[in-house]
């Protein structure tokens, strides 16, 4: 079967996937999208679909306008969240949305709400300058699609206030990353703080840290 961006629907299924094996979501809760933007379109997955359920056929398509031009299933409900990010940041290839457990925990405390995450580990500088928490709105509204937008500028990635996390990069691989990588920094301050008070890092060392990172691993 000649699929419209195969290998983008295949990210997203094997992805979807990983949300639930690797602990950062349950059921059906959050959404993955992949960007072909030589097409001008983007792969999101179904919405309500059992992550294991769903095949490549399943994944919605969907242009830049946000209509749907390829596809039987109604997608994700926060598939506006995924477009407006889209035709935002030119550096996005793929969104992942999640409600990892200990990341969507500090989401629900009015500390984090008011002041982020507080940077306990270096690796918080994968979000950005810092781990900021945005305000709670309905999900698949309007408003938090835009507030989401907004936030994330530039940032990799975003607490939703009593929802989760977002997460973005130039491919699938790399936004998944980055929300795993944010769930363990939201476990290591739960942690912390059952343990004492913990130490944190001046925004000096977040900022080294994210200078670091532009270095990291193998390259191109």
């Amino acid at each position: 079967m000649d699929l419209l961006l195969r290998e983008e629907r295949e990210a997203v299924v094997e992805y979807g996937r990983k949300l639930v094996t690797c602990g950062l979501t349950r059921g059906t809760g959050g959404n993955v999208s992949v960007l072909g933007r030589e097409r001008g379109f983007f792969a999101i997955s179904p919405s309500g679909m059992d992550y294991f359920e769903v095949e490549p056929e399943d994944v919605v398509v969907m242009n830049l306008e946000g209509r749907i031009v390829d596809g039987t299933r109604k997608p994700s409900s926060e598939s506006e969240m995924h477009r407006l990010l889209y035709r935002d940041r030119e550096d996005v290839s793929a969104v992942i949305h999640t409600h990892s457990p200990f990341a969507t925990a500090l989401a629900c405390t009015k500390e984090v709400q008011s002041g982020g995450a507080p940077p306990v580990h270096y690796l918080a500088a994968l979000a950005g300058p810092d781990l900021r928490c945005l305000p709670y709105y309905p999900f698949g509204s309007e408003k938090l699609s835009q507030t989401a937008c907004v936030g994330m500028r530039g940032r990799r990635a975003v607490l939703l206030g009593n929802h989760g996390v977002l997460a973005a990069g130039e491919s699938a691989a790399r936004a998944f990353a980055v929300a795993e990588e944010i769930e363990f920094v939201c476990e290591l301050y739960y942690r912390a703080r059952t343990m004492g008070t913990p130490a944190l890092l001046h925004d000096a060392d977040v900022r080294d840290a994210a200078e670091r990172f532009r270095s990291y691993g193998q390259g191109s």
